[in-house]
């Protein structure tokens, strides 16, 4: 059974830097997809960032709004990090860690497993 479980969000001033975790079983680091969502009030839930394999074989995606400013990594323990420098008050949503088989995408149906969520909020 898969888990996963997000931590590290927290409350920032514009400008400042987050990062986020995720701890992740029941999944093999090297054929699974990890992905970070996010969803603001209101809003649909968006795609911010994927990373499969681990090592010197890693394929990323990012979404254009984080592009620079978010980096996506994972370690051998099974966390994948989100790494989040620049923040802005758009960036401030619920921020969810998801897995899928197969290689990064961006489209939140083609994941599934989700964690739980964790609150960033930035303000001005």
């Amino acid at each position: 059974q898969v888990q996963l479980v997000e931590s590290g969000g927290g409350s920032v001033q514009a400008g400042d830097s987050l990062r986020l975790s995720c701890a992740a079983s029941g999944l093999t680091f090297s054929s699974t997809t990890m992905g970070w969502f996010r969803q603001a009030p209101g809003k649909e839930r968006e795609f911010v960032a994927a990373i499969r394999g681990i090592g010197i074989s890693v394929r990323t995606l990012y979404a254009d709004s984080v592009k620079g400013r978010f980096w996506i990594s994972v370690s051998a323990k099974s966390t994948v990090f989100l790494q989040m420098n620049s923040l802005k008050v758009e960036d401030t949503a619920v921020y969810y860690c998801a897995s899928r088989w197969g290689d990064v995408a961006s489209s939140a149906g083609t994941y599934d497993n989700w964690g739980q969520g964790t609150q960033v909020t930035v303000s001005s």
